[in-house]
C-alpha cells in the first residue's frame, strides 16, 4: 500500500516523506522557516555570546513576551518564558505551601508528569490528591463541571484542570470550570500544554491563577519554548525552580518576576524569542489566521476521529463540540497496558516500524484502556487517517 499524500500546506515543513506523521500532539513540528529564523538568531548568539545575551536579547525577549501576551490577551507583566509546561506545574506547586489535610484536586485524564508532581508535593506536606473520574463517554459539558464541583471540600486549595486531556484528547469547559472553582475559593492551575494555537485563550477574561503551556507544540516554536502566567494577587508566592542571580536584587514584585525568571542560567533562549515569528508566520498560511487555522485543525480532527471509529468500531468518548486538534479513540479489548508510561504499547511499535505511521498508542491504567490519539495540523490530510484506519482494520 502506497504511502499517503500529505495537504499542500505541508511544503512548509521538512516532515520526513517517508512517515505518516499524525502525531503532532507531543513535541509540534516547526516549520522550515521558523528553522532558518531560529538558526540566524543562534549564528548571531555564538558570534559574541556575552553581548547577545547582555544587550541583544534583552529586547527580543522583552518583545516576545509582549507579543505572545497580546496573542493570549494576558498581563505581560505575569508571563514568564520556561522550557515547558511541566517546568510551569513544578514551579507552582512547589512555590506554595500545603498543610496536612488540604486536598489538590485533579482529573483522571490529567498528564502523568503533572499528576507525578502533584503527588509529589501532596506526599511531602501530608496533604491529599482527590483523583476525580470523569465518566465515559461524556454526555455534556455541564456532566464534566458537576462532576468536579461534587468532588469540592472545605479542604479543597487548588484545581489542576486541563485545557484539553493529553490521553484523550477532549477539550474541556476549562472556562467555566475556572469560573465556578474560582468563585468557591478555589485557586487553578491551568494546564494548558495543549493551550495557545489549539484554543482560543483571554486570560484576562478568564483570570485564573495560574497557566502554564506550551508554545512549541499549536504554536510550533522550536522544541523548548513555554510559559507560566502568575496572576497579580500570586506572584509574590511563587520562585523560579532554580534560584538564581535575581534573587539577591532588589524590586518590586512585577521586577522581582523578571529579575528571578528571565535569567536562571545559561542555556539556548531561541526557542522563545521565535515565539513572534511563529504566530505571524503561521498566522498568514491560511485566510483569516488563527481562528482559521484552529477550525481547520479542528474540523480535520473530527473527521479523521469518523474514520477511525468505522474501522474499529469503539464508542466515541465525547460529542464533537469536544473535539479540537486532538481526538483519542479507545481500541477494542483488553489488549496490552503498560504500567509505566516510558514502556512503548506493542501495537504503536508495530504501526510505526511495518507501516510507518507515527501516531501514538498508550495504555491508560487510570481508565484500564488503551487509547490511540491523532493529532490533527495544517500539513495533514484526510488520506493519511484513511491509510491508518485501513491498517488498523488488519492488524487489531
Amino acid at each position: 500500500m502506497a504511502l499517503p499524500n500529505r495537504s499542500q500546506l505541508s511544503k512548509h515543513w521538512n516532515l520526513n516523506p517517508e512517515t505518516v506523521f499524525l502525531n503532532h500532539g507531543s513535541f509540534g513540528a516547526c516549520p522550515q522557516e521558523i528553522l532558518d529564523y531560529q538558526f540566524k538568531l543562534r549564528t548571531e548568539l555564538e558570534s559574541d555570546p556575552v553581548h547577545f545575551f547582555d544587550v541583544t536579547s534583552k529586547q527580543l525577549w522583552a518583545d516576545s513576551i509582549e507579543f505572545f501576551a497580546d496573542f493570549i490577551n494576558a498581563d505581560k507583566e505575569g508571563i514568564v518564558f520556561l522550557s515547558n509546561t511541566t517546568s510551569g506545574v513544578n514551579t507552582i506547586l512547589r512555590s506554595l505551601s500545603f498543610n496536612s489535610g488540604d486536598e489538590i484536586i485533579i482529573l483522571d485524564h490529567t498528564y502523568q508528569a503533572c499528576w507525578n508532581t502533584v503527588d509529589f508535593v501532596t506526599k511531602r506536606n501530608g496533604a491529599k490528591t482527590v483523583v476525580v473520574p470523569i465518566p465515559l463517554p461524556i454526555e455534556s459539558s455541564e456532566q464534566i463541571i458537576q462532576t468536579i464541583l461534587s468532588h469540592v471540600t472545605e479542604k479543597t486549595k487548588l484545581a489542576l484542570i486541563d485545557t484539553v486531556t493529553s490521553p484523550t484528547g477532549i477539550r474541556l469547559p476549562f472556562e467555566q470550570i475556572v469560573s465556578e472553582l474560582q468563585s468557591r475559593g478555589i485557586d487553578v492551575l491551568l494546564d494548558a500544554a495543549h493551550g495557545p494555537g489549539i484554543v482560543s485563550l483571554d486570560l484576562k477574561k478568564l483570570k485564573p491563577a495560574y497557566v502554564a503551556g506550551n508554545a512549541h507544540k499549536w504554536l510550533c516554536a522550536p522544541k523548548g519554548a513555554a510559559f507560566l502566567h502568575i496572576r497579580e494577587d500570586k506572584r509574590s508566592q511563587v520562585r523560579p525552580l532554580s534560584i538564581s542571580h535575581g534573587a539577591s536584587v532588589a524590586g518590586n514584585i512585577n521586577e522581582k518576576i523578571r529579575l528571578e525568571f528571565d535569567w536562571t542560567g545559561t542555556q539556548d533562549i531561541t526557542p522563545c524569542l521565535c515565539i513572534p515569528k511563529c504566530i505571524d508566520y503561521l498566522g498568514n498560511l491560511l485566510e483569516g489566521g488563527w481562528p482559521a487555522i484552529m477550525e481547520y485543525n479542528q474540523k480535520l480532527a473530527i473527521a479523521a476521529r469518523e474514520i477511525i471509529h468505522e474501522a474499529i468500531g469503539t464508542p466515541k468518548l465525547c460529542p464533537d463540540s469536544m473535539i479540537v486538534g486532538l481526538s483519542a479513540v479507545a481500541l477494542p479489548g483488553d489488549g496490552f497496558i503498560a504500567k509505566s508510561v516510558l514502556v512503548p504499547d506493542p501495537l504503536h511499535t508495530l504501526l510505526f516500524e511495518k507501516y510507518n505511521i507515527q501516531v501514538p498508542v498508550f495504555g491508560w491504567p487510570r481508565h484500564n484502556r488503551r487509547y490511540l490519539r491523532t493529532a490533527s495540523y495544517l500539513y495533514n490530510s484526510l488520506e493519511e487517517y484513511r491509510y491508518l484506519a485501513e491498517i488498523l482494520k488488519k492488524e487489531i
